[in-house]
């Protein structure tokens, strides 16, 4: 059989069979606590790597640069010694280890771990299997060249694309077989746990049109939504999404009939159509491969775009925020639904990806300042596992390709720099990430100043004015992370911002500094550099406007640099 003729019976039996692997997946994690794995942790869900917590300080090599030794001899240097990453993420392309059906070449996988494990550096693999960007460009030839055999996504008109059909259960074995082969691999290679992430596939979903409507997709979009994704759908109905529930709600909450009947006419339901099929699809190459080597695996989402209308606009059916609850229905083996951040909204969209118990990766975003500022916002204030920007590792033209690699004076880069505070921090923001007493901001002109309540203190987070025009408002971006560490004490780091802060509960009603210092961790061990007071922290001189907000004028000024992270102490008076 060709096209999956979606037997449901076969997909509760395979369902059992999913939570059998599943559990012979964690005894093996149990066996061996090392193993890479998530795991909850007091107020967040932590990547666990070598029996530790592991924050994910992350770079994306540009798509076919672990292709290319001679590409990366210059690079392999420069990322954790300079660049202060601590983990690489670099793409796979099946064509490369399966250039003929069922004879695998591991060899540029072998280069890249000896050269990662020799640069002290981590490694998260990206499987551009069936899909990468939605199109199939890294399938083998023998799948390409065989439209037969291995049946393409066709769109209204009847064009066929350069898209491998999610509803071919000959695709879907053949794309399984070879991650299958890969995840093998790694677990007989790996055993120092050099790669601690896997995703699978990249930006999947149909672009051109709502769904697939090859004469396969539409006798199976004709058909009864399967019971599997109905039982899912009423168990968790209290819980869903409220812009999925909607769509299911507009509907009549319909739990039989077909899937226009269920979801509507039109596009909405062609998308959970497409979101149904994609998200089995990589289910069961993702169950596959944790079946020889159970690591953390995740899917990336290309997300809607400004001037999008629809799905087709962006990719219909892939793991965008709005379909999380059909991929957790179809896809149980996938640890992470992570986000690409290519637009200013940084915050609401990363606050999204964190919705339902979904711990946020952001795999791919940018890196420069804002970069900066996204790093620090992400892991601060959604507790994030860790950050990403794409092609990091080399300067960019104005086509996002690489111009030079690596870029001049890499340890100057903003995200460097920020990667270096954030290293040095590392255990400590794991610990409070547990406990919940961590805070994040981004700030921009137009979003200047932020209160968040922490610990015993309401900190007034804003950028950093001009002592004597505090009203001003400056054209900077500005960041800040923050740890309350004891009654009274917080360790602050960030750029571009200045903290005061205000008592939160009976007392005093004025908060001064009793000690500032400025410093660096080294091996988890604080060492001051200076003793700060007096004109580093006076924040503004209008004293008589100041102590009539209960205000002292003095505050914290971060920036990047000697003065990126600061220790205070605080005490209260009238």
């Amino acid at each position: 059989m060709t096209i999956c003729d979606w037997n449901w019976t076969k997909l509760t039996n395979r369902s059992i069979a999913m939570l059998v692997l599943a559990s012979m997946a964690g005894m093996a994690q149990a066996a061996d606590p090392a193993l890479p794995h998530l795991e909850k942790r007091g107020a967040a869900t932590q990547l666990m790597v070598d029996g530790k917590p592991f924050l994910v300080l992350g770079g994306e090599l540009h798509n076919t640069a672990a292709s290319s030794a001679e590409y990366m001899a210059a690079v392999w240097p420069v990322l954790n010694a300079k660049m202060h990453l601590n983990t690489v993420l670099a793409g796979i392309g099946w064509n490369w280890i399966e250039p003929i059906e069922g004879k695998y070449d591991f060899s540029l996988v072998d280069a890249a771990l000896a050269k990662a494990r020799s640069n002290n550096l981590r490694m998260v693999w990206l499987w551009f299997g069936s899909w990468k960007n939605g199109l199939s460009s890294f399938a083998p030839g023998w799948v390409k060249a065989d439209q037969q055999r291995f049946p393409r996504v066709a769109i209204r008109g009847g064009k066929s694309l350069e898209v491998l059909s999610p509803l071919s259960e000959t695709n879907r074995e053949a794309d399984a077989r070879g991650f299958a082969a890969f995840l093998r691999h790694l677990r007989e290679v790996d055993q120092r746990h050099t790669v601690i992430m896997v995703q699978v596939e990249n930006e999947v979903g149909v672009i051109g049109d709502s769904r697939d409507r090859s004469a396969a997709a539409n006798a199976a979009f004709a058909q009864p939504v399967p019971v599997a994704l109905m039982d899912y759908l009423q168990k968790h109905k209290d819980d869903l999404l409220p812009e999925f529930r909607q769509v299911w709600q507009v509907a009549g909450f319909k739990t039989v009939g077909s899937w226009e009947e269920v979801f509507g006419q039109g596009a909405k339901a062609d998308e959970v159509f497409m979101g149904w099929n994609y998200s089995r699809y990589i289910d069961r190459v993702a169950e596959a491969g944790k079946k020889e080597y159970p690591l953390p695996m995740y899917v990336n989402a290309w997300i809607v775009q400004p001037d999008d209308k629809g799905p087709g606009d962006y990719p219909s059916g892939g793991p965008q925020d709005h379909m999380h609850d059909i991929w957790r229905a179809g896809a149980p083996n996938l640890d992470l639904l992570s986000p690409d951040i290519y637009l200013p909204n940084f915050m609401d969209l990363a606050a999204r990806y964190s919705r339902s118990g979904n711990a946020l990766f952001v795999p791919e975003s940018f890196a420069g300042t804002r970069g900066a500022a996204n790093a620090f916002y992400a892991i601060g204030q959604q507790r994030a596992i860790g950050y990403s920007p794409f092609g990091f590792e080399a300067a960019p033209t104005g086509l996002g390709e690489p111009q030079s690699a690596p870029p001049p004076n890499p340890e100057k880069l903003p995200l460097s720099e920020a990667y270096d505070v954030l290293s040095q921090l590392s255990p400590m923001i794991l610990e409070h990430q547990a406990k919940g007493t961590i805070a994040g901001v981004q700030l921009d002109r137009q979003h200047p100043d932020q209160q968040i309540r922490l610990g015993d203190y309401t900190l007034n987070v804003g950028l950093t004015r001009n002592v004597r025009t505090p009203n001003v408002v400056p054209d900077l971006a500005g960041y800040g992370l923050f740890m309350a560490t004891g009654p009274g004490e917080y360790v602050l780091a960030g750029n571009n911002v200045q903290i005061t802060f205000t008592p939160a509960t009976a007392g005093p009603p004025i908060a001064g500094i009793a000690l500032q210092e400025a410093g660096r961790f080294e091996k988890g061990q604080w060492v001051v550099t200076r003793l700060l007071g007096g004109d580093d922290s006076v924040l503004r001189y209008d004293f008589a406007t100041v102590a009539n907000l209960n205000q002292s004028g003095s505050g914290v000024r971060l920036s990047t640099g000697e003065r990126g992270i600061q220790l205070v102490h605080l005490y209260r008076y009238r």
